[in-house]
């Protein structure tokens, strides 16, 4: 269930009401020696966060989309398989050029 925030217009008191979607707003401040009209405040909470793998991808793409989405994606793993092996991190670093070392004389 959502939780709504109010403010009374005489008072000024913020609260939070968690609430059904369904129910009345309220009207009357909670406060004991408060007898003012409180009003919801709107644009308040945290929004809502999407995390996984692709909302949209996953949900609302056409079959046609999501076939070739997926052979392309077969094929990028091919390509990236058969050069991961000659990379440039595998092999050792150059050796350090040595100074030519003076006689004494």
């Amino acid at each position: 269930m959502p939780t709504y925030d109010y403010e009374c217009q005489k008072c000024g008191n913020r609260f939070e009401v968690v609430q059904s979607m369904n129910d009345a707003k309220l009207e009357d401040c909670p406060q004991l020696a408060c007898d003012g009209r409180v009003k919801r405040l709107l644009g308040t909470g945290a929004g809502i966060i999407f995390k996984g793998s692709g909302f949209y991808q996953t949900d609302y793409r056409s079959s046609s989309y999501q076939a070739g989405a997926k052979s392309e994606s077969g094929s990028s793993k091919k390509d990236t398989s058969s050069t991961g092996s000659a990379s440039p991190a595998a092999s050792p670093p150059p050796a350090a050029p040595s100074a030519p070392a003076k006689a004494a004389e």
